[in-house]
């Protein structure tokens, strides 16, 4: 599912889809196909809404990850279920939906084995979490067979830590539940069938899985995914040996970072130039921006892509600064609004 607007990842998605977000410098969406490939899964349809382009023209026909990818293109949003439904003609077999927003390594080969032997018509990937109340929460029985959802619950009201992940395996059977038109899984098409008593399973996981859908989670991914690394650095990217990097810092490719530039805890991506003596303190610096000598980019500050910041400016924390803005030399910016 690669259709979303991503708006809480703005201003890093005004230009590019949330799919294609980088972790790592590789886009959300290529660890999806990845793991689907890696568990047997080789054809794979991928529905696209917003700048629907930038996924096709860096996938293509998905020949150079070891996969068939077709896309499918909403017009209109139609809602998670509605628009897998728009894709019944690909979907003739037991099918397997991502988001394409999920970072995981979640098992699916053991996830689609429990399906089976459930002899269920739907399974859905649950992982506990501490703060259930961003996610739809789910109950289950003992065998695993859901009982009851609640959708983003106080954590106070909260009757269970397992939440649904936005993994799913279906059986081509599901269309005759969907309603042409708009339809979503979490708020339409799961209550109902937990009312019909239908096979609705949740299969328990314990593996890495996150939902990069905040700016927040987005940094907390990447730093993840380093592991024991401290650093990434990306293709043909140049680092002045006076520059230092402090705690996880990712680098894009193409990237130029000058002398004395004091970088920590963020996240730059590709074809950047980081003039002299700038500092970036746990910010995350979008594709193809100019920062001018002697600048600060303070906390939490998040600059869109194409943005040309002059010399000696200071953005003050918790700032987000829109695409292909421009901001003089000597400018200090220090608040929000």
């Amino acid at each position: 599912m690669a259709a979303g607007l991503g708006s809480r990842l703005m201003p890093l998605t005004e230009n590019i889809p949330k799919p294609m977000v980088p972790v790592l410098n590789k886009p959300v969406m290529q660890y999806c196909i990845e793991l689907l490939k890696e568990h047997g899964v080789q054809e794979i349809i991928a529905n696209t809404h917003y700048r629907p382009e930038a996924i096709s023209n860096y996938f293509g026909d998905g020949s150079n990850l070891g996969v068939r990818l077709e896309y499918s293109y909403e017009e209109e949003l139609l809602g998670t279920a509605g628009g897998v439904k728009n894709n019944r003609w690909f979907l003739d077999e037991t099918f397997i939906i991502v988001s394409g927003d999920a970072l995981t390594d979640i098992n699916l080969t053991e996830m689609a084995r429990f399906h089976k032997e459930n002899n269920a018509l739907v399974t859905l990937a649950l992982k506990s979490v501490e703060d259930v109340s961003k996610y739809g929460v789910v109950v289950t029985d003992e065998a695993g067979k859901i009982q009851a959802f609640q959708e983003k619950p106080k954590a106070s009201e909260a009757v269970s830590n397992l939440v649904n992940t936005g993994i799913y395996i279906f059986e081509p059977e599901i269309f005759d539940y969907i309603p042409d038109g708009f339809y979503d899984f979490g708020k339409e098409l799961f209550p109902k069938l937990v009312e019909m008593n239908a096979k609705i399973y949740g299969f328990n996981t314990t593996d890495y899985w996150s939902d990069v859908g905040s700016l927040e989670v987005y940094k907390d991914s990447n730093w993840d995914f380093l592991a024991n690394d401290k650093n990434l650095i990306g293709k043909n990217t140049v680092v002045q040996d006076s520059a230092k990097q402090e705690g996880n810092v990712v680098i894009g490719s193409g990237c130029y970072i000058g002398n004395n530039v004091r970088l920590k805890n963020c996240i730059i991506w590709d074809d950047c130039i980081i003039a002299d003596n700038v500092v970036i303190e746990n910010a995350i610096i979008g594709s193809k921006c100019l920062i001018g000598e002697g600048s600060t980019i303070n906390s939490q500050v998040v600059v869109g892509c194409g943005c040309k910041i002059g010399s000696n400016v200071t953005l003050g924390p918790g700032l987000k600064i829109e695409s292909n803005s421009r901001i003089d030399s000597g400018e200090d910016i220090l608040e929000v609004g």
